[in-house]
C-alpha cells in the first residue's frame, strides 16, 4: 500500500496536479484518457517515465509497457515492483 501512496503522491507533487490529494486518486481509476479524473495527457506520461527512472530506478521501455503500467495506479505500483524484483 505505501508505494501506491508513493506513486500517487509523486504524480500528484511532480505533475503540479492543483486541489488532488492522494485520496482523490483511485488505485483502479484510469490515470490517461477520457475517463480520467486527472486530466492527465501525453506530456504528463513523458514526465511519468522521467521520474520512474529517477526516483525508482525503473525504465519502461517501449509504448505498449507504458500504456499497460499506466493504466492505474495498481498496475504501475505492480510494475515498479516487478522491475525492482529482477534488479
Amino acid at each position: 500500500m505505501e508505494l501506491r501512496r508513493q506513486l500517487k503522491e509523486m504524480i500528484i507533487t511532480e505533475l503540479k496536479l492543483v486541489n488532488v490529494t492522494p485520496d482523490d486518486i483511485s488505485d483502479d481509476g484510469p490515470l490517461f484518457g477520457a475517463d480520467s479524473a486527472l486530466g492527465l495527457d501525453s506530456l504528463d506520461a513523458v514526465e511519468l517515465v522521467v521520474l520512474l527512472q529517477k526516483k525508482f530506478g525503473v525504465e519502461v521501455g517501449d509504448r505498449n509497457t507504458a500504456t499497460a503500467a499506466f493504466a492505474s495506479i495498481n498496475s504501475l505500483a505492480e510494475f515498479v515492483s516487478q522491475k525492482n524484483a529482477r534488479a
